[in-house]
C-alpha cells in the first residue's frame, strides 16, 4: 500500500459535529462524583409523587471496589426519600460486568434499570431490536433535565437512530496520560513530548529508584485486563503511531485498525515494554478494580486512562501519606497530559460523549406509566442536590463544605460502604450540575486539557453504524483480536501467529463485516 494513498480520518462526515460538543464531567470517572437535577423539583406527573406508592426499582450497576453501598444505607435511603422509590442495587465487579451483563440478558430476569457498558454489544443490539427495551427518545421531552440531552450524543448512543436508554454524559477529550510528578522530578526528567521520551521515562521509573527507597521494586506503567470500549491503555497508545480508531479510511474505504501497519508498530512497542518489564507482567489478568493501587503504593509511575483520574490518584496518595505523617498538602504528586507526539502529530482517543446507557427493560417495567416514573427518577438524579448526594453522600456525615466546595470525609471505609459507586447511575444531563470538590490546580488543569484534547481526537468514522454481522459475530471477532494482541505482547505468539489470527478473523466473519460496513459508509457518503 502506498503511503500517500492512505489517510486516517480524524473527523468523519457522519460524526463531525460530535467534536464540537463536550459534556461536562470533569471529575466523572470511574469513581468520580457528579451532580444532576433535584428530586425536590416539581414532579412531572399530574399526581404529586408523595401521594403515589413508592416505585420499586432494581438497578444493576458496575462497582470498582470490593465494598459498596447497601440498600438500607443512609445515602440510598435519602435518595429513596427524595424520589419516592424503594431501590435495590445489584452490584457487579467492573472487570466481570460484561460477562454478567450477557448472562443477565440471556436469563430474561432483568432489573428495572440496567447499565449497558457497550451500546454496540451484539447481545444488547439484538435484544433492543427484538423489543426487550423501551425506546425512550420520544419521552425525554417531557422531563426538565432529560429534555436537554445533547442531540449529537443521542445520535452516537443510538441504534439505527433509536435510543434504548438514557446515556451517561462524559467529556469527549477525556483520555490521556497520568503520571507521578514527584517521580519524574526524582529521576531528573521533563514531561515527555515524544514516544521515545515516554519510553525513556518508563525505563527511568524502573531503573533509577524514583521512590528513593534503595530497592529495585518499581516499574513504569500499570495496565489492566479490561480493554474497555474507548479507554484501554493500548487503544490510546496505538493512535500515537498513526493507527486509526477502530476503523480507518484508506482510498475512500473503511479498513479495520488491525489491518494497518501502524497497529502492528504499536503492538511491537507494547511488546518491547513488556519484554523490558516496564509494564506489569500480569497485566492480562490484573483486575481494573486495583488499577490505581500500584501508583498510590509506589510501585508504578504511569496510568494511561481518563485524565480526570489524576486528581483521584493524587487524593489517595495524600491520604496514604497523611496516615504516615509524611504528607505535603500543598504539592501535587500526580500530573497529567493529553499525550505524546508521534509521526502524525499529537493524537487523542475520544469518548463518544457518553459512557454507556441506563436502559429500561420492558419485562420488568411493563407499562408506559411505569416507564415514565422510571424516567422521572433518572431525571431527578440530574438535579444538583441528588447528583451531589449520589456523588459525595450526606453533608455532615460524608462530606463538609468549604465555601461551595465539597470536602470528602477522610474515612475511606465509610465512603466505600455508603457512597462510592452510586454515581454510576447519574446521567449528567445536560451536564454535571452538582457540588464539586475544591478545584485544585490539578483539577483545573484537567478540565483545560480535556477541552484542548478535542482538537486532537481521532474519531471512529464507523461509530454511527449498526452492523448485522457484528450483532451476530462481534463478540467472537473481538475476542480473536484481543486474544491475539495479548499473546503477541507477552510473547506467546510471533508476528506470523498474529497474522494467522487476523486471517482467522477474516474467515470467521471479518470479511463480511468489512463489506457490510463499507456498504453503510458508501450509503452515507452519497
Amino acid at each position: 500500500m502506498k503511503k500517500n494513498s492512505k489517510k486516517w480520518i480524524s473527523v468523519a462526515a457522519v460524526s463531525t459535529v460530535a467534536m464540537t460538543t463536550i459534556v461536562g464531567c470533569s471529575s466523572g470517572g470511574k469513581e468520580a462524583a457528579t451532580t444532576p437535577s433535584t428530586a425536590s423539583s416539581a414532579p412531572s406527573a399530574a399526581t404529586p409523587a408523595q401521594q403515589q406508592a413508592p416505585l420499586d426499582l432494581n438497578v444493576m450497576l458496575p462497582i470498582f471496589k470490593t465494598n459498596f453501598p447497601k440498600d438500607d444505607g443512609p445515602v440510598v435511603t435519602e435518595i429513596e426519600k427524595r424520589t419516592n422509590t424503594n431501590i435495590h442495587l445489584e452490584w457487579v465487579p467492573n472487570a466481570s460486568y460484561p460477562d454478567k451483563f450477557n448472562i443477565t440478558l440471556a436469563s430474561g430476569k432483568l432489573p428495572s434499570i440496567i447499565y449497558v457498558p457497550d451500546v454496540k454489544n451484539p447481545s444488547f443490539v439484538n435484544a433492543a431490536k427484538s423489543g426487550a427495551f423501551w425506546e425512550v427518545g420520544k419521552y425525554l421531552k417531557d422531563f426538565p433535565s432529560l429534555s436537554q440531552a445533547n442531540s449529537v450524543i443521542m445520535n452516537n448512543s443510538s441504534i439505527d437512530g433509536k435510543n434504548y436508554g438514557v446515556y451517561r454524559g462524559r467529556a469527549l477529550g477525556r483520555n490521556g496520560i497520568n503520571y507521578r510528578k514527584d517521580w519524574l522530578e526524582a529521576v531528573g526528567m521533563q514531561p515527555p513530548k515524544t514516544i521515545d521520551d515516554f519510553y525513556n521515562i518508563l525505563k527511568a521509573f524502573k531503573e533509577k529508584d524514583p521512590d528513593k527507597n534503595g530497592k529495585d521494586d518499581t516499574y513504569g506503567m500499570v495496565m489492566v485486563k479490561w480493554t474497555g470500549q474507548w479507554a484501554s491503555s493500548f487503544d490510546i497508545i496505538k493512535l500515537w503511531f498513526g493507527a486509526p480508531n477502530k476503523w480507518g479510511v484508506v482510498d475512500g474505504k473503511l479498513m479495520p485498525e488491525h489491518q494497518t501497519p501502524e497497529y502492528l508498530e504499536a503492538l511491537k512497542f507494547m511488546k518491547k515494554l513488556y519484554d523490558e518489564k516496564l509494564i506489569n507482567q500480569d497485566f492480562a489478568v490484573f483486575d481494573s478494580a486495583k488499577w490505581n493501587d500500584p501508583v498510590v503504593n509506589n510501585q508504578a509511575g504511569v496510568i494511561i486512562d481518563v485524565t480526570d483520574n489524576a486528581a483521584r490518584l493524587d487524593d489517595k496518595i495524600h491520604q496514604t501519606l497523611a496516615k504516615e505523617g509524611k504528607d505535603k498538602p500543598d504539592i501535587h504528586y500526580i500530573d497529567n497530559m493529553i499525550g505524546v507526539t508521534g509521526k502524525v502529530g499529537l493524537k487523542a482517543l475520544p469518548t463518544s460523549g457518553f459512557a454507556g446507557l441506563l436502559a429500561i427493560p420492558k419485562s420488568s417495567v411493563k407499562t408506559e406509566d411505569d416507564l415514565k416514573r422510571v424516567l422521572k427518577f433518572l431525571d431527578q438524579m440530574n438535579s444538583p442536590e441528588l447528583t451531589t448526594i449520589a456523588g459525595y453522600g450526606l453533608e455532615g456525615k460524608h462530606y463538609t463544605k468549604e465555601g461551595d466546595a465539597v470536602v470528602p470525609s477522610k474515612d475511606t471505609a465509610l465512603l466505600e460502604s455508603e457512597v462510592e459507586g452510586l454515581n454510576q447511575m447519574l446521567p449528567f444531563i445536560p451536564e454535571d450540575r452538582g457540588l464539586k470538590v475544591k478545584q485544585t490546580p490539578l483539577r483545573l488543569q484537567t478540565t483545560k486539557i480535556q477541552k484542548e484534547a478535542e482538537q486532537f481526537i481521532v474519531a471512529n468514522p464507523a461509530e454511527p453504524f449498526i452492523s448485522q454481522v457484528y450483532s451476530q459475530k462481534g463478540q467472537q471477532l473481538d475476542n480473536i483480536i484481543n486474544d491475539a494482541r495479548i499473546k503477541f505482547i507477552v510473547g506467546q505468539t510471533d508476528e506470523a501467529g498474529l497474522k494467522t489470527a487476523f486471517e482467522t478473523w477474516k474467515k470467521s466473519g471479518g470479511d463480511d463485516l468489512v463489506k457490510e460496513m463499507n456498504d453503510l459508509y458508501a450509503a452515507v457518503k452519497k
